[in-house]
């Protein structure tokens, strides 16, 4: 295995420490920087020489980091640019426009992926089934489309993670939906996009590659502690909380009783949506399977979380490939990746 320079950017303030010596379990899993600590670990670990820098909103930290370190790969762990989710594409087309290879989405990919309605409408366009749903620009009154039908979600339209979603979002009439829209266009300070809420299991499907994929096995988030007729909702809580977690028996596991059919079914129609929304490197699908059999899109992550024991990493070894595999595959996939084959 050639041993690279890698240049590792992560968001100003995640830095990950040279050490974990002292922390406990919990501190640990809710460092907001482990993710980090885990990849340029395991890239030290697998003999490559890494860098790592913290980008808040100047380009002139990489070209200096670029012209000094000189890397063969910058190793993209950014999720914004100068404090904004939608400005992440823009890291990606600067290194492209250098020519430095990277880990990861592409720019385009980013972009469509990140819109959730946009990707919704391409999706709806290909016949693949999504929640109908509909869209809150900031500044504008909430008119509930007539065929819109409660329970609706309310989420924003651009940001992951679980940022601001709770028990709250989801509503069942016209004044708590006004509600919850505002307090997505004032506290996340992004557009909502409200859908009908799919009443079931939520399916996590992780990938990687380019242009061969590979489909890990499908995982699902339970909660084991949820009283029955209780919604599932993947709040942040649910998602980062380690004490929350133990409370509600929140878990993310391998999906259990799915029958055959259904399971061939889930992977030819992530194969679609990833070559759909033009996605490169790895990422992540999410559906929702209703009581009837029903699959419904909900959103795709292009760049999950890498953390080790998070779901992405554990479906991955579900599979037979090791922590450590699955970086240098990150790694390999971005050091493949041509920008200029679309075009050609």
């Amino acid at each position: 295995m050639r041993k690279l320079r890698v240049l590792t950017l992560v968001a100003e303030g995640l830095e990950p420490p040279a050490t974990v010596v002292g922390l406990s379990d919990d501190e640990l899993a809710a460092a907001a920087w482990k993710t980090e600590y885990d990849v340029v670990v395991t890239l030290e670990d697998l003999g490559h020489r890494v860098h790592t820098i913290g980008v808040h909103s100047d380009l002139a930290t990489i070209r200096t980091a670029i012209e000094e370190f000189r890397p063969h790969i910058a190793f993209n762990l950014l999720e914004e640019f100068g404090g904004l989710a939608i400005f992440d594409q823009h890291v990606v087309n600067y290194l492209e426009l250098t020519r430095l290879p990277y880990t990861g989405c592409n720019p385009r990919g980013l972009m469509i992926a990140r819109d959730k309605a946009l990707s919704k409408k391409l999706l709806t366009y290909h016949r693949i089934p999504v929640p109908a749903f509909a869209v809150f620009r900031v500044g504008r009154r909430v008119r509930r489309p007539r065929n819109l039908h409660f329970p609706l979600f309310v989420k924003s339209a651009v940001e992951d993670a679980s940022l601001g979603i709770s028990r709250a979002s989801l509503v069942h009439d016209n004044e708590s939906l006004e509600k919850r829209v505002a307090f997505v266009h004032e506290h996340v300070r992004t557009d909502a996009i409200a859908e009908e809420f799919i009443d079931g299991r939520e399916l996590y499907v992780g990938m990687t590659g380019n242009h061969r994929l590979e489909v890990f096995p499908i995982w699902e988030l339970v909660f084991e502690n949820l009283d029955d007729g209780t919604p599932l909702i993947a709040t942040g809580h649910a998602k980062w909380n380690p004490k929350f977690q133990r409370k509600w028996g929140v878990t993310s596991r391998a999906a259990e009783g799915l029958p055959d059919g259904l399971v061939r079914r889930i992977y030819q129609r992530c194969r679609r949506i990833y070559r759909i929304l033009g996605l490169s490197g790895y990422a992540r699908i999410d559906f929702r399977l209703a009581a009837d059999g029903s699959l419904f899109f909900l959103e795709a992550n292009p760049n999950p979380a890498l953390a080790y024991g998070e779901d992405f990493s554990e479906s991955a070894e579900t599979k037979g490939v090791a922590y450590d595999q699955l970086i240098q595959r990150i790694v390999n996939l971005g050091m493949r990746w041509d920008p200029t084959r679309r075009a050609r």
